[in-house]
Parts: structure tokens; sequence; C-alpha cells
């Protein structure tokens, strides 16, 4: 169960004990799902009892208690539990089933995984000026609701500096309109070209999306290092990495496949890539493509980690099995994560580095 399946369940118990007259409140448009704090309960949290209980006259531990009893027992949920004073907190079942069905959605959809129609037929314009951290934020942006369903478009206050075009980003020609919504992040302090000159399109988009708009871009050559100081390249390593593991298994003679439950070193990984839809949603609601470059890098040190501790490759004089499959199949589906989400940043995914 993904957070935005999470917040859909959630949102379903609300209008059943609104249809069901056991809560007096205007229904949600949406429900809000958060990662539990460190310390916390369960895997995820919601305060919509808290939201909902004073138009219902009801303590928020009372609207917690009857939405939890409609929650409990949903598929992909395995435990509610009330903490504070009304939070809902949620731990997922962890069972096969429920990791299958993830990977094989992933693998079902592919590069699309995680896009959505949250914002389908909406249309949005963007603005920015003659910048060019603004000028790539902004195009970062319409990918981003674009994978949401809008119809986007994008304009600038002047004419395009012509080297934006070396950065993937074709027809900005068209001036910002009056209602355009303005993406004016932090200015790079260097021009388009001077950036690809030392560092390339993929390192310069990097470079300038992945800090919040709202902070400096360091664009230091420490953007064109391969080691793991360098985020980019543990990103793109990762995803290079799970390619070179699906060749060496095609060489040994298997393929992969989902299997039982995990090992304990691949729940953080899983968790992650359940993660990725409501990153995404929430990475185009804020107008904000540094939450999805975080995630990536998040995915990806996962990835290594889990690939460390338990190889989907047969070591030694071992030979496939099932859990080989089962691990191959959830480093393909990193892969896939890594790779949809560098292109939604405008960033090549090599498979091989």
């Amino acid at each position: 169960m993904t957070p935005a399946d999470l917040s859909m369940t959630v949102l379903h118990a609300v209008r059943r004990a609104v249809d069901e007259n056991a809560l007096r409140a205007p229904v949600p448009a949406r429900v809000r799902v958060e990662r539990t704090r460190p310390g916390g309960r369960g895997d995820y949290a919601s305060a919509v009892a808290l939201q909902l209980a004073g138009p219902a006259a009801l303590t928020a531990r009372e609207v917690a208690e009857i939405l939890r009893e409609r929650v409990v027992g949903a598929p992909g949920i395995g435990r509610v539990e009330i903490t504070g004073p009304g939070f809902l907190n949620f731990t997922l079942d962890a069972s096969a089933d429920v990791h299958r069905a993830l990977l094989d959605r992933v693998r079902e959809q592919g590069m699309r995984y995680g896009h959505g129609d949250a914002h389908a037929g909406t249309p949005l314009r963007f603005g920015h000026p003659r910048e060019v951290r603004a000028a790539v934020t902004a195009d970062a942006v319409g990918r981003l609701a674009r994978a949401q369903g809008a119809r986007v478009s994008v304009g600038c206050d002047e004419a395009p500096d012509p080297d934006w075009a070396r950065l993937g980003i074709i027809g900005d020609a068209r001036e910002a309109e009056p209602s355009s919504t303005e993406i004016r992040p932090v200015p790079a302090g260097a021009t388009a070209g001077e950036l690809l000159g030392r560092l390339g399109p993929d390192a310069t988009r990097w470079g300038l999306l992945r800090p919040a708009g709202h902070d400096r871009a360091p664009l230091g050559d420490d953007l064109l290092v391969q080691g793991e100081g360098n985020a980019l390249f543990v990103v793109r390593y990762a995803h290079a990495r799970t390619h070179a593991l699906t060749r060496g298994a095609a060489l040994l003679g298997f393929t992969s496949a989902p299997g039982d439950t995990p090992a304990r070193e691949a729940l953080a990984l899983l968790a992650l890539v359940a993660d990725h839809p409501g990153v995404l949603l929430a990475a185009a609601r804020h107008r904000a493509p540094d939450r999805l470059a975080r995630h990536l890098e998040a995915v990806a040190r996962a990835f290594l980690d889990f690939h460390d501790a338990a190889s989907p490759l047969p070591v030694g004089d071992e030979k496939p099995s099932a859990a080989h499959r089962s691990r191959l199949a959830l480093a393909e589906a990193a892969g896939t994560v890594l790779a949809g989400g560098l292109s939604l940043l405008g960033i090549s995914a090599p498979a091989h580095l």
C-alpha cells in the first residue's frame, strides 16, 4: 500500500462514517498522511481526526475511534492505533502479497510508476525571470505537474537564454501570463553557459534542483566527483547497478520474480519504493522538485545498503534461488523509481557508468 492508497482508504472511512451518520462533519477533499516521526508508532500517521473534531462537535479521540473502526482490516493495513490527542497511526501489512502487488505494479507501470491524475485536465501556468535556476526549476515543476495530469505552460519574463536548450528547456519563449504562478528561487549566480561549460547538463540541473528554492544552490566541482559524497553520482550509480544485476542474472540463467516476505534488510527500500507516488504528488503540489531529488537519494542509498546486506546475485558456489529472484525484483523496482525520477528532473539515467 502506497501513501496515496492509505490516504484514499482513510478518506473512504470518513465518507462511510458520514454516510452512516456516525460523524457529522464535511468530508475533506483529501486526507494527509505522513511518515511517522522517530519515536512514534507505526509507519504512517494522520491528524484528520483533529481536523474533523470541531465541525463534528466531538473530541478528536472520539473521531479517531470512529475512523479506526472503519479502517481496521482494510487490505494492506496491519494495525491502527490512536495516540496523543487523537492521531491515527497506521502499521502497514508486511505480508508477501502486499510486497508482490507493489513490485508487480512498478513492473507494469514502468517509468510512469507514481504518475497520477490529481491535476487531470487542470490548466497550470508558470512564469519565471530570465535566470538559469528559475528556468530549470520551472521546467522541472512543469514536468512534475504533467505527471499528475495537468495541462502546463511555462513562460519567461524576457527572451530566453539560447543556452537553456542545452539544459533540455524547449519552447520557453512565451511571455509569462499575468495569471502565472511565479517560480523565483534564489538565483544561481552564474549563467547557463558558464555552468554548462564547467559541469555539463546533468550536474548543472541536479545542482540547481537539489536544494530547496529558498536556499543557495552549491554549484562546485564536487558535483562531478565519483564518490559517495556526491548525491548525483550515488543516484546514478545505484541505477546503473540495478541494470548490472539484471545483466548478471541473465548470464546465470534466471530472471526476477517477487516472492515471499523479503528479509529485514529489504523493508526500508520497499517502504521508499511505496512512498514514490506520494513524493511525486507532494513535489508537484508544492512546486518543489527538491523533494523528489532528496527522495531519489534516499532510494539509492537504501538500495546500496540492501544490495550489500542481501545480494540479488548468487555468491560463490550458491545457485540461483527464489530468494535471489525476489531480491532482483526489488532491485529492478528501485532502478525503475530512480530512472523515472531522474527523467522528471530532466537528468539522464545511464545503464552504464
